[in-house]
């Protein structure tokens, strides 16, 4: 397990409880992608699944500005980027005041960049944990198993910090009385 601490990353046995050490179920497509993954780039010195272009562990401050937060341009959810002419890109986000500020480049690439550093708060890499695990609730996955997969060590860590309401709340609740015997008939 690779951790960063002010820019450099050490790698560590185990994570830091015991619950930590799972076996994680994955999708059959996400399965297939690491698969494809492994056959195009090369494990690191560890195995590591993801590296640098050196082959060594990946530091989650470069992966969250080159990839994650450009990422996150590219699917509109932190500003948006378009072309406007020849060599012309427009970048526009939301600033920290609330005001929409914009900038003109010769590169989509640069536009991309510039907004995903100027453009403030966005989705963490970390909240793909919480969306997961309000998934996994959602559809009805017992939550000791929730629990287990998430590594924590009591299942009000996964209530409380990891599980987030989800849509058609009300009506799960409403149709779970919808059958009850003691509802009086309309009879």
């Amino acid at each position: 397990m690779a951790v960063e601490v002010a820019g450099s990353v050490t790698v560590k046995p185990y994570p830091k409880s015991r619950a930590g050490r799972r076996t994680v179920p994955v999708p059959d497509f996400a399965a297939d992608l690491l698969a494809a993954h492994r056959e195009a780039f090369p494990s690191g010195p560890r195995g590591e699944v993801f590296t640098n272009s050196s082959a060594g562990p990946l530091r989650r401050t470069l992966f969250r500005a080159r990839v994650w937060r450009p990422s996150l341009v590219g699917a509109e959810l932190l500003g948006d980027v378009s072309r406007v002419g020849h060599f012309a890109w427009c970048g526009s986000w939301i600033d920290l005041e609330g005001v929409k500020q914009s900038a003109k480049f010769t590169t989509e690439r640069e536009a991309v960049a510039h907004v995903a550093k100027m453009a403030p708060g966005g989705l963490r890499f970390h909240d793909l944990r919480h969306s997961y695990a309000t998934e996994l609730v959602s559809r009805r996955v017992p939550v000791n198993d929730v629990q287990a997969v998430m590594g924590h060590e009591k299942p009000s860590t996964t209530l409380n910090l990891y599980t987030h309401r989800s849509d058609g709340r009300d009506q799960r609740i409403h149709d779970a009385f919808a059958d009850d015997p003691l509802t009086p008939d309309d009879n």
